[in-house]
């Protein structure tokens, strides 16, 4: 399918060939129709990414102070690579659109095949062909008397409903709408359906007159013109509400406000404006100022959006969702006509030409900027091939992967490591967003993309999965490698709960011993810290290690927190500092304790103090915190023993110490926790027939001392990890692995 990206770097528009999206689970697959530029929202998004950096860096100072610590961090080196990284991944456009629903995801109710909708969501209602959209962000279109076109304004006309409800415009009301570009006149249109008297003003005469056409009762394009309007039709007293619809980074659109509002007047920002607010007036008048949050209650709303937890109506009468319908229930009604706001249309593979239009480029006036799409799309074209598939393969020996999703992580760091290590073929990568799989595909050098997973897993050329989805997808997608035949690489955690690591365990058992599964555990990869197992080795006593890592905050409706997606920080991020305690230990754990520090509700229980207790005799810490500052190192692991002491700051930095001599390793440009050399250690373990680099047993160890670290947190008492065998599964106590006797 066809769909509208932007280059993050230059601005550059372009439309481009990627697979159909995967329909999810509470979404809907919809057809796109027809598909609203935001002359506003999208010509700000341009305009900024048309700086160069400089400029963007003076329009974000908070992200240059990010960049800056990343580097006293992690090194010039690493931060650059995570900087380029990010400026590397094409924006995709668009955020109000309409459609028909070809196919319902699981668990969805309300709809059927062969709806009209009205689609809304930055990445969802996506200028494309086809678009995934969850369940509460799209609104059925139910009278046939409004158009796909009309449809489409739905998005902006829910943004213009919430501003005016914000501002609690009451029939009979004087209200002054300032900014008269699409988003004023429709909330023009709204307001004077709602029986209140509406002055307007933009610079732009045309927009004026145009607003004087579409209902407003008097408009001006002077601003001291406009406060002497106010004032005439008012009596004297001023405008009961001021809605400002103006895009400008001037603060002169709220002194302007100020001026033409009554006492206790409302003044509502809608638009994006500066934001000085000018006390005396406000103070004099005793103004009230709402800032007016997108499209209503809802918004931001991971619950709301992406899971489809709606609020009940009772208490929250006026959703994002509920705004739609009622915008399209007054199309319906026709209390407002917006096919005059249309000034423009654009088949979508001349997309380009659309925002030519809205950044002034052509000089051409605008508004209603429509893009149009083809009725014949088709949506099982869910794989792109990049790289003729008559090109011949590698030999059967090599390394030929298949790769399962394209976030952050696996774009930032994973694939790239891959990539230096060098010495793998890549075969085909999947996403379920289409523009994620292409933009990694192209990067990386893939032969073909996909949003099916079972492309990947059934490719007759790949004979290796790397699996960099969100957590909860980790074990059923191993077990569906190991079953078509594959070798495994996961990143961590390699499951959620003890049945899922039964499950993989018995699957790799069954269907081949040899095949190799490995777990992205790579710290102990990294070469600082073979350096210091290294150090350790000759050591016959037990240890005393610490490992502190001052995690950074996260908001608790992270998918990271999400007990079913993340599992939680310990599962999903301890694990990494279990494996690598061992593994300095040389010992798997028999006893753990988790406690969690007393704080606010803002953190989700990730603040917590784990000890260790291993078999050998060792004895470990887990300080794991959230509440720190980012500024300040990350890791710190100290490991004490045999009259020697070892330490690692955040993988730049080594210290060995022992009879009084100290040793002191560096690494000035780059940090380097193991990801190039765990990929290294895999592939040659492919290559060369050999085991694991990390054998399941330790994987499987690892994995069932994070669940009881987790288990401690929840019962607040210390848990013995019961023996572990590797081969048959063991309904007494959950996993057993014939081989291995984790207590003996």
């Amino acid at each position: 399918m066809k769909q509208v990206f932007q280059d993050v770097r230059t601005a550059e528009i372009a439309v481009e060939e990627v697979p159909a999206p995967k329909l999810l689970a509470g979404c809907l697959l919809v057809r796109t129709a027809a598909s609203l530029v935001s002359a506003g929202t999208e010509r700000a998004s341009s305009e900024f990414a048309g700086k160069n950096l400089f400029q963007k860096a003076r329009m974000r100072p908070d992200l240059v102070r990010e960049v800056l610590g990343k580097i006293n961090r992690d090194g010039l080196a690493s931060a650059l690579s995570a900087v380029r990284s990010r400026l590397d991944q094409a924006s995709a456009l668009g955020y109000s659109s309409s459609g028909t629903v070809v196919a319902i995801g699981e668990g969805v109710t309300g709809f059927s095949g062969g709806d009209r909708v009205a689609c809304a969501g930055a990445g969802h209602a996506v200028h494309a062909e086809f678009a995934c959209v969850p369940r509460l962000l799209a609104a059925r279109i139910t009278s046939e008397s409004v158009s796909f076109d009309e449809a489409a304004f739905t998005t902006l006309g829910a943004v213009a409903l919430h501003g005016v409800r914000n501002a609690d415009a009451r029939l009979g009301d004087i209200v002054a709408v300032i900014g008269l570009g699409l988003l004023g006149q429709l909330t023009v249109q709204i307001l004077k359906a709602a029986g209140c008297s509406v002055l307007g003003m933009d610079i732009s005469p045309e927009r004026a007159e145009f607003a004087l056409r579409s209902g407003a009762d008097a408009v001006s394009t002077s601003p001291s013109a406009f406060r002497d309007l106010c004032m005439q039709a008012s009596s004297g007293h001023g405008a009961d509400a001021v809605v400002i619809a103006a895009q400008s980074s001037s603060n002169d659109p709220v002194n302007l406000a100020a001026a033409v509002a009554r006492n206790r007047a409302r003044v509502v920002a809608v638009g994006s404006v500066a934001m000085d607010i000018p006390r005396r007036e406000f103070y004099e008048k005793e103004l009230d100022f709402r800032v007016s949050r997108s499209y209503g209650p809802g918004r931001y709303d991971s619950a709301y959006e992406q899971k489809g937890i709606d609020y009940p109506i009772g208490y929250v009468r006026w959703t994002e969702t509920r705004n739609m319908e009622a915008f399209l229930r007054l199309l319906a009604d026709r209390k407002l006509n917006v096919q005059p706001l249309i000034t423009h249309r654009f088949p979508i593979a001349q997309a380009h030409s659309a925002y030519e239009l809205i950044t002034g480029a052509t000089g051409e006036p605008s508004l209603g900027v429509m893009i149009e799409y083809p009725e014949n799309a088709n949506s099982d074209s869910r794989c792109t091939d990049l790289i003729s598939s008559k090109e011949p393969v590698a030999g059967h020996s090599s390394v030929r992967v298949g790769f399962i999703g394209a976030g952050d992580f696996a774009l930032g760091t994973l694939l790239p490591a891959i990539e230096h290590a060098a010495g793998a073929q890549l075969v085909i990568i999947a996403a379920a967003n289409g523009s994620h799989a292409r933009h990694a595909a192209s990067k990386f050098g893939f032969r073909s993309c996909t949003t099916d997973e079972q492309e990947v897993l059934n490719h007759p050329d790949v004979n290796t999965i790397v699996i960099a989805t969100r957590h909860h997808l980790h074990a059923p997608q191993v077990i569906a490698a190991l079953n078509a035949g594959k070798h495994v690489f996961c990143e961590k955690p390699l499951c959620l709960n003890e049945s899922e690591l039964a499950g993989i365990a018995d699957t790799h058992h069954r269907q081949n011993p040899r095949r190799l599964v490995m777990a992205g555990f790579n710290r102990r990869f990294a070469p600082l810290a073979i350096r210091m197992k290294t150090f350790l080795h000759d050591i016959r006593e037990p240890l005393a290690l610490h490992y502190r890592i001052n995690a950074g905050f996260l908001p608790t409706d992270h998918w990271l927190n999400d007990p079913q997606q993340g599992g939680g920080r310990i599962l999903s991020e301890v694990c990494h500092f279990v494996d690598f305690l061992s593994f300095l230990a040389g010992s798997a754990a028999v006893e753990v304790e988790t406690r969690t520090l007393a704080s606010s509700s803002r953190y989700s229980n990730d603040n917590v103090l784990c000890s260790l207790r291993f078999l050998n005799g060792s004895h470990g810490t887990i300080t794991y915190v959230a509440n720190g500052d980012k500024s300040f190192s990350k890791e710190r692991i100290e490991v004490f023993g045999g009259g020697a002491v070892a330490m690692i700051e955040d993988f730049r930095r080594l210290e060995l110490v022992r009879g009084g001599k100290k040793r002191v390793f560096r690494s000035l440009l780059r940090q380097d926790k193991g990801h190039r050399g765990e990929w290294k250690a895999f592939r040659a373990a492919m290559q060369n027939g050999s085991d694991s680099p990390i054998p399941f047993a330790e994987i499987a160890a690892t994995m069932r001392t994070t669940f009881a670290l987790e288990q401690s947190r929840c019962l607040g008492q210390p848990v013995t990890i019961a023996p572990l065998h590797i081969g048959r599964i063991d309904s007494s106590d959950g996993l057993s692995i014939d081989g291995l006797d984790q207590a003996s």
